[in-house]
Protein backbone atom coordinates (compact mmCIF):
# COMPACT_ATOMS: atom_id res chain seq x y z
CA UNK A 1 0.00 0.00 0.00
CA UNK A 2 2.79 2.39 0.95
CA UNK A 3 4.64 2.02 -2.39
CA UNK A 4 1.41 2.76 -4.28
CA UNK A 5 0.81 5.91 -2.25
CA UNK A 6 4.41 7.01 -2.77
CA UNK A 7 4.13 6.39 -6.52
CA UNK A 8 0.90 8.39 -6.72
CA UNK A 9 2.45 11.27 -4.79
CA UNK A 10 5.51 11.22 -7.02
CA UNK A 11 3.32 11.27 -10.14
CA UNK A 12 1.34 14.20 -8.77
CA UNK A 13 4.53 16.14 -8.08
CA UNK A 14 5.85 15.40 -11.56
CA UNK A 15 2.57 16.53 -13.14
CA UNK A 16 2.58 19.74 -11.10
CA UNK A 17 6.15 20.38 -12.22
CA UNK A 18 5.22 19.88 -15.87
CA UNK A 19 2.23 22.18 -15.50
CA UNK A 20 4.45 24.85 -13.95
CA UNK A 21 6.94 24.59 -16.81
CA UNK A 22 4.16 24.91 -19.39
CA UNK A 23 2.67 27.93 -17.64
CA UNK A 24 6.08 29.56 -17.32
CA UNK A 25 6.74 28.99 -21.03
CA UNK A 26 3.35 30.40 -22.05
CA UNK A 27 3.71 33.43 -19.80
CA UNK A 28 7.23 34.12 -21.01
CA UNK A 29 6.26 33.76 -24.68
CA UNK A 30 3.25 36.07 -24.35
CA UNK A 31 5.28 38.64 -22.42
CA UNK A 32 8.03 38.51 -25.05
CA UNK A 33 5.51 39.40 -27.76
CA UNK A 34 4.26 42.28 -25.63
CA UNK A 35 7.83 43.42 -25.04
CA UNK A 36 8.49 43.51 -28.79
CA UNK A 37 5.24 45.36 -29.56
CA UNK A 38 5.70 47.95 -26.81
CA UNK A 39 9.36 48.49 -27.73
CA UNK A 40 8.30 49.15 -31.32
CA UNK A 41 5.95 51.94 -30.18
CA UNK A 42 8.67 53.49 -28.00
CA UNK A 43 11.12 53.30 -30.91
CA UNK A 44 8.65 55.04 -33.23
CA UNK A 45 8.14 57.81 -30.68
CA UNK A 46 11.88 58.36 -30.34
CA UNK A 47 12.63 58.23 -34.07
CA UNK A 48 9.73 60.22 -35.53
CA UNK A 49 9.55 63.79 -34.27
CA UNK A 50 6.10 64.34 -35.78
CA UNK A 51 4.68 61.79 -33.34
CA UNK A 52 5.83 63.71 -30.26
CA UNK A 53 2.46 65.26 -29.57
CA UNK A 54 0.55 65.18 -26.33
CA UNK A 55 -1.85 62.46 -27.44
CA UNK A 56 0.96 60.11 -28.46
CA UNK A 57 3.01 60.96 -25.37
CA UNK A 58 0.33 59.18 -23.34
CA UNK A 59 0.68 56.17 -25.62
CA UNK A 60 4.45 56.37 -25.15
CA UNK A 61 4.13 56.23 -21.36
CA UNK A 62 1.68 53.35 -21.70
CA UNK A 63 4.20 51.47 -23.84
CA UNK A 64 7.03 52.14 -21.36
CA UNK A 65 4.90 50.71 -18.55
CA UNK A 66 4.08 47.68 -20.69
CA UNK A 67 7.78 47.14 -21.43
CA UNK A 68 8.69 46.89 -17.76
CA UNK A 69 5.58 44.89 -16.90
CA UNK A 70 6.50 42.39 -19.63
CA UNK A 71 10.17 42.42 -18.67
CA UNK A 72 9.51 41.43 -15.07
CA UNK A 73 7.06 38.80 -16.29
CA UNK A 74 9.83 37.28 -18.40
CA UNK A 75 12.24 37.39 -15.47
CA UNK A 76 9.77 35.39 -13.40
CA UNK A 77 9.82 35.04 -9.63
CA UNK A 78 13.30 34.62 -8.19
CA UNK A 79 13.72 32.24 -5.25
CA UNK A 80 15.92 34.66 -3.31
CA UNK A 81 13.72 36.53 -0.82
CA UNK A 82 15.28 39.95 -1.44
CA UNK A 83 15.04 39.74 -5.24
CA UNK A 84 11.56 38.35 -4.90
CA UNK A 85 10.70 41.44 -2.87
CA UNK A 86 12.13 43.71 -5.58
CA UNK A 87 10.35 41.72 -8.30
CA UNK A 88 7.06 42.03 -6.44
CA UNK A 89 7.32 45.79 -6.21
CA UNK A 90 8.45 46.31 -9.79
CA UNK A 91 6.04 43.98 -11.58
CA UNK A 92 3.01 45.14 -9.62
CA UNK A 93 3.97 48.81 -10.02
CA UNK A 94 4.33 48.79 -13.81
CA UNK A 95 1.37 46.50 -14.52
CA UNK A 96 -0.91 48.80 -12.52
CA UNK A 97 0.62 51.84 -14.23
CA UNK A 98 -0.13 50.26 -17.61
CA UNK A 99 -3.89 50.10 -17.24
CA UNK A 100 -3.97 53.46 -15.41
CA UNK A 101 -2.40 55.13 -18.45
CA UNK A 102 -5.33 53.85 -20.54
CA UNK A 103 -7.67 55.85 -18.30
CA UNK A 104 -5.68 59.04 -18.96
CA UNK A 105 -6.09 58.43 -22.69
CA UNK A 106 -9.82 57.86 -22.17
CA UNK A 107 -10.07 61.04 -20.08
CA UNK A 108 -8.28 63.06 -22.76
CA UNK A 109 -10.58 61.68 -25.45
CA UNK A 110 -13.72 62.42 -23.41
CA UNK A 111 -12.66 65.94 -22.45
CA UNK A 112 -11.72 66.83 -26.01
CA UNK A 113 -14.50 65.18 -27.99
CA UNK A 114 -17.46 65.35 -25.62
CA UNK A 115 -16.71 68.46 -23.56
CA UNK A 116 -14.92 70.27 -26.42
CA UNK A 117 -12.08 71.40 -24.16
CA UNK A 118 -8.61 72.19 -25.48
CA UNK A 119 -6.76 72.33 -22.18
CA UNK A 120 -5.81 68.65 -21.93
CA UNK A 121 -2.08 69.36 -22.02
CA UNK A 122 -2.43 71.15 -18.70
CA UNK A 123 -3.26 67.78 -17.13
CA UNK A 124 0.13 66.27 -17.98
CA UNK A 125 1.63 66.67 -14.51
CA UNK A 126 -1.60 65.53 -12.88
CA UNK A 127 -1.58 62.40 -15.04
CA UNK A 128 1.94 61.52 -13.89
CA UNK A 129 1.07 62.10 -10.23
CA UNK A 130 -2.11 60.04 -10.60
CA UNK A 131 -0.53 57.09 -12.44
CA UNK A 132 2.81 56.77 -10.65
CA UNK A 133 1.40 57.76 -7.25
CA UNK A 134 -1.47 55.29 -7.40
CA UNK A 135 0.82 52.53 -8.66
CA UNK A 136 3.24 53.15 -5.80
CA UNK A 137 0.47 53.26 -3.19
CA UNK A 138 -1.10 49.99 -4.33
CA UNK A 139 2.29 48.30 -4.54
CA UNK A 140 3.29 49.32 -1.00
CA UNK A 141 -0.09 48.25 0.35
CA UNK A 142 0.23 44.93 -1.47
CA UNK A 143 3.55 44.25 0.22
CA UNK A 144 2.16 44.50 3.74
CA UNK A 145 2.45 41.18 5.52
CA UNK A 146 3.66 39.33 2.42
CA UNK A 147 5.93 36.32 2.66
CA UNK A 148 8.31 36.37 -0.30
CA UNK A 149 8.91 32.64 -0.39
CA UNK A 150 7.62 32.16 -3.94
CA UNK A 151 4.90 29.55 -3.30
CA UNK A 152 3.48 30.16 -6.78
CA UNK A 153 4.56 31.31 -10.22
CA UNK A 154 4.73 34.88 -8.93
CA UNK A 155 6.39 36.29 -5.85
CA UNK A 156 3.23 38.06 -4.77
CA UNK A 157 0.92 35.01 -4.94
CA UNK A 158 0.75 33.90 -1.34
CA UNK A 159 -1.27 31.16 0.31
CA UNK A 160 -2.66 33.29 3.15
CA UNK A 161 -6.19 34.63 2.73
CA UNK A 162 -5.14 38.13 3.87
CA UNK A 163 -2.51 38.34 1.12
CA UNK A 164 -5.07 37.21 -1.46
CA UNK A 165 -7.54 39.85 -0.30
CA UNK A 166 -4.84 42.52 -0.58
CA UNK A 167 -4.02 41.32 -4.06
CA UNK A 168 -7.66 41.62 -5.12
CA UNK A 169 -7.99 45.08 -3.56
CA UNK A 170 -4.73 46.58 -4.81
CA UNK A 171 -4.71 45.13 -8.33
CA UNK A 172 -8.07 43.84 -9.52
CA UNK A 173 -10.20 46.55 -7.92
CA UNK A 174 -8.41 49.44 -9.71
CA UNK A 175 -8.20 47.27 -12.83
CA UNK A 176 -11.96 46.84 -13.12
CA UNK A 177 -12.45 50.45 -12.12
CA UNK A 178 -10.34 51.38 -15.14
CA UNK A 179 -12.38 49.04 -17.34
CA UNK A 180 -15.65 50.62 -16.20
CA UNK A 181 -14.32 54.14 -16.71
CA UNK A 182 -13.01 53.36 -20.19
CA UNK A 183 -16.34 51.75 -21.07
CA UNK A 184 -18.20 54.84 -19.82
CA UNK A 185 -15.97 57.04 -21.97
CA UNK A 186 -16.70 54.93 -25.04
CA UNK A 187 -20.43 55.14 -24.36
CA UNK A 188 -20.37 58.92 -23.94
CA UNK A 189 -18.36 59.58 -27.09
CA UNK A 190 -20.45 57.10 -29.06
CA UNK A 191 -23.65 58.82 -27.92
CA UNK A 192 -22.28 62.22 -28.89
CA UNK A 193 -21.34 61.02 -32.37
CA UNK A 194 -24.74 59.38 -32.84
CA UNK A 195 -26.47 62.65 -31.96
CA UNK A 196 -24.20 64.59 -34.31
CA UNK A 197 -24.92 62.11 -37.11
CA UNK A 198 -28.68 62.52 -36.68
CA UNK A 199 -28.38 66.30 -36.62
CA UNK A 200 -26.26 66.31 -39.78
CA UNK A 201 -28.78 64.05 -41.52
CA UNK A 202 -31.63 66.34 -40.44
CA UNK A 203 -30.11 69.44 -41.98
CA UNK A 204 -28.81 67.55 -45.03
CA UNK A 205 -25.31 68.93 -44.62
CA UNK A 206 -23.37 66.50 -46.78
CA UNK A 207 -19.94 67.85 -45.89
CA UNK A 208 -20.75 67.64 -42.20
CA UNK A 209 -22.08 64.12 -42.64
CA UNK A 210 -18.87 63.00 -44.34
CA UNK A 211 -16.78 64.45 -41.51
CA UNK A 212 -18.86 62.68 -38.88
CA UNK A 213 -18.73 59.41 -40.79
CA UNK A 214 -14.95 59.71 -40.85
CA UNK A 215 -14.99 60.32 -37.09
CA UNK A 216 -17.17 57.27 -36.55
CA UNK A 217 -14.89 55.15 -38.70
CA UNK A 218 -11.95 56.24 -36.58
CA UNK A 219 -13.94 55.72 -33.40
CA UNK A 220 -14.48 52.08 -34.28
CA UNK A 221 -10.87 51.55 -33.18
CA UNK A 222 -11.50 53.27 -29.85
CA UNK A 223 -14.56 51.13 -29.29
CA UNK A 224 -12.36 48.08 -28.88
CA UNK A 225 -10.09 49.65 -26.27
CA UNK A 226 -12.15 48.75 -23.17
CA UNK A 227 -12.20 45.17 -24.49
CA UNK A 228 -8.40 45.01 -24.36
CA UNK A 229 -8.33 45.11 -20.58
CA UNK A 230 -11.32 42.81 -20.32
CA UNK A 231 -9.77 40.26 -22.67
CA UNK A 232 -6.37 40.51 -20.99
CA UNK A 233 -7.54 40.16 -17.40
CA UNK A 234 -10.91 38.38 -17.39
CA UNK A 235 -9.39 34.91 -17.01
CA UNK A 236 -6.89 36.18 -14.43
CA UNK A 237 -9.74 37.68 -12.39
CA UNK A 238 -11.74 34.45 -12.53
CA UNK A 239 -8.64 32.49 -11.58
CA UNK A 240 -7.91 34.73 -8.58
CA UNK A 241 -11.51 34.52 -7.35
CA UNK A 242 -11.57 30.76 -7.80
CA UNK A 243 -8.29 30.43 -5.92
CA UNK A 244 -9.70 32.58 -3.12
CA UNK A 245 -12.80 30.42 -2.74
CA UNK A 246 -11.04 27.10 -3.42
CA UNK A 247 -7.53 27.41 -1.92
CA UNK A 248 -5.07 24.74 -2.93
CA UNK A 249 -7.08 23.58 -5.95
CA UNK A 250 -5.80 24.75 -9.33
CA UNK A 251 -7.48 24.43 -12.72
CA UNK A 252 -4.75 24.08 -15.33
CA UNK A 253 -6.66 25.36 -18.36
CA UNK A 254 -7.81 28.43 -16.43
CA UNK A 255 -4.25 29.16 -15.32
CA UNK A 256 -3.12 28.65 -18.93
CA UNK A 257 -5.60 31.27 -20.19
CA UNK A 258 -4.72 33.49 -17.25
CA UNK A 259 -0.99 33.76 -17.93
CA UNK A 260 -1.43 33.73 -21.72
CA UNK A 261 -3.90 36.60 -22.10
CA UNK A 262 -2.49 38.69 -19.25
CA UNK A 263 0.96 38.44 -20.83
CA UNK A 264 -0.40 39.71 -24.16
CA UNK A 265 -1.76 42.98 -22.74
CA UNK A 266 1.25 44.97 -23.94
CA UNK A 267 0.93 43.57 -27.46
CA UNK A 268 -2.79 44.38 -27.57
CA UNK A 269 -2.11 47.93 -26.34
CA UNK A 270 0.66 48.50 -28.88
CA UNK A 271 -1.59 47.42 -31.75
CA UNK A 272 -4.70 49.32 -30.66
CA UNK A 273 -3.19 52.52 -29.28
CA UNK A 274 0.09 52.71 -31.17
CA UNK A 275 -0.48 51.55 -34.73
CA UNK A 276 -2.75 54.41 -35.79
CA UNK A 277 -2.65 56.14 -39.17
CA UNK A 278 -0.07 58.70 -37.97
CA UNK A 279 2.42 55.96 -37.09
CA UNK A 280 1.75 54.03 -40.30
CA UNK A 281 2.14 57.19 -42.35
CA UNK A 282 5.42 58.10 -40.61
CA UNK A 283 6.80 54.62 -41.28
CA UNK A 284 5.69 54.62 -44.91
CA UNK A 285 7.26 58.05 -45.48
CA UNK A 286 10.60 56.82 -44.14
CA UNK A 287 10.46 53.72 -46.31
CA UNK A 288 9.47 55.89 -49.25
CA UNK A 289 12.61 57.98 -48.84
CA UNK A 290 14.95 55.04 -49.40
CA UNK A 291 13.12 52.95 -51.99
CA UNK A 292 13.81 53.44 -55.71
CA UNK A 293 10.93 54.86 -57.72
CA UNK A 294 10.62 51.63 -59.70
CA UNK A 295 9.95 49.63 -56.54
CA UNK A 296 7.59 52.25 -55.12
CA UNK A 297 5.37 52.04 -58.20
CA UNK A 298 5.10 48.30 -57.73
CA UNK A 299 3.96 48.67 -54.11
CA UNK A 300 0.50 50.27 -54.16
CA UNK A 301 0.22 49.79 -50.40
CA UNK A 302 2.90 52.39 -49.78
CA UNK A 303 1.14 54.87 -52.03
CA UNK A 304 -2.13 54.24 -50.27
CA UNK A 305 -0.56 54.77 -46.85
CA UNK A 306 1.28 57.85 -48.00
CA UNK A 307 -1.87 59.54 -49.29
CA UNK A 308 -4.12 58.30 -46.53
CA UNK A 309 -5.84 61.10 -44.63
CA UNK A 310 -7.79 59.04 -42.18
CA UNK A 311 -9.48 61.31 -39.64
CA UNK A 312 -8.84 59.51 -36.36
CA UNK A 313 -10.12 60.67 -33.02
CA UNK A 314 -6.54 60.91 -31.82
CA UNK A 315 -6.18 63.87 -34.15
CA UNK A 316 -9.09 65.51 -32.33
CA UNK A 317 -7.01 65.48 -29.16
CA UNK A 318 -4.79 68.53 -28.80
CA UNK A 319 -1.65 67.84 -30.80
CA UNK A 320 0.56 70.35 -29.06
CA UNK A 321 2.48 73.32 -30.34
Amino acid sequence: MAPAVAAAASAAVSQALRDRQILDAVGTGAAALSLVGSSFIVLCYLLFRELRKFSFKLVFYLAVSDIFCSLFTILGGPSNAFYCFAHDYSAHFFCVASFLWTTTIAFTLHRTVVKHKTDVEEFGSIFHLYVWGTSLATTVLRSIGSDYGRPGSWCWIQQGSMAKVLHLITFYLPLWGAILYNGFTYYEVNRMLNNATRMAAGISDRSNQSDIKADRKAFNRWGYYPLILIGSWAFATINRLYDFTNPGHKIFWLSFLDVGFAGLMGLFNSIAYGLNSSVRRAISERIDMFLPERIKRSLPTLSRLRSQQENELTSLIVEGN
